[in-house]
């Protein structure tokens, strides 16, 4: 069973998976969790920045950052994930966010197939707000078909290489459980969200219906990104998300 944590300073609850990033989040009683979309990616460095003073201006703390949606140039090797979770880590550290061993902040991090940025950069980030009697709002954080946690992604991924339908299938299926059991752990059902994502370049139709669509997970629509999950061996990634508000800034 997933453990929940709540992360007080920040408003939410979480849970707890791997250092760079926990397994979704959801608001506390008091708060909601609102998203905020760039108009166009902001690498990395220039993101935080951005994110600071849009806290600053809303009269949030730092702590209140509790998800963020990354875009990189191409998916990253092994080694080359782990240090580039080292930098990003480093800054929500010095947030107060993240501890040193336990990460609150959701994320999901994919690679665009079709005009990648040149570096990192931040596609989009939420953060909680006060509100009175809101309504339960939550983001689960982006999910590749292999389980999280092991040394390496690759000794456990999911029909290694295998881009068959049935392949796809198979790690499409596994993904979609992944995403049942966090939202499960939140307290939430594909009933509650408001937007699901689908990161893969390959053909989802032999399995949309029954798959997918059949589940519920579809049932607000369903928006394809045709990008590649962030680690070299991964072929297919999902999120999802039940939030009241969404917008779109160009600052």
């Amino acid at each position: 069973m997933a453990e929940v944590q709540e992360f007080r300073p920040g408003g939410y609850r979480f849970i707890k998976a791997v250092f760079q990033y926990s397994g979704g989040v959801a608001a506390l009683p008091g708060f909601r969790i609102r998203r905020i979309r760039f108009a166009r990616p902001a690498p990395l460095a220039d993101g935080f920045q951005r994110i600071e003073k849009i806290l600053q201006a809303a009269g949030r703390p730092l702590t209140a950052f509790c998800q963020c949606e990354l875009r990189s140039p191409a998916p990253f090797t092994e080694e080359e994930f782990r240090a580039f979770n080292e930098i990003y880590a480093g800054t929500l550290f010095r947030w107060s966010v993240f501890d040193g061993q336990t990460n609150p902040v959701a994320r999901s991090n994919v690679c665009p197939a079709a005009n990648p940025p040149p570096e990192p950069s931040f596609h989009a980030f939420s953060y909680t707000e006060e509100a009175t009697d809101a309504a339960p709002s939550f983001v689960v954080a982006g999910s590749g078909e292999a389980p999280e946690g092991h040394a390496t992604y690759h000794d456990h991924i999911i029909r290694l290489g295998d881009i068959s339908p049935a392949g796809l299938r198979e790690k499409a299926r596994f993904v979609l459980d992944e995403m049942e059991r966090r939202m499960g752990a939140l307290g939430f059902t594909w009933r509650d969200t408001t937007a699901a994502q689908v990161y893969t370049v390959h053909d989802l139709h032999p399995f949309l219906a029954d798959e997918i669509v059949k589940r519920g997970a579809a049932h607000a629509g369903l928006t394809w990104q045709y990008c590649r999950p962030p680690v070299v061996g991964l072929d297919y990634e999902m999120d999802c998300r039940g939030l009241p508000i969404e917008e779109v800034v160009n600052v």
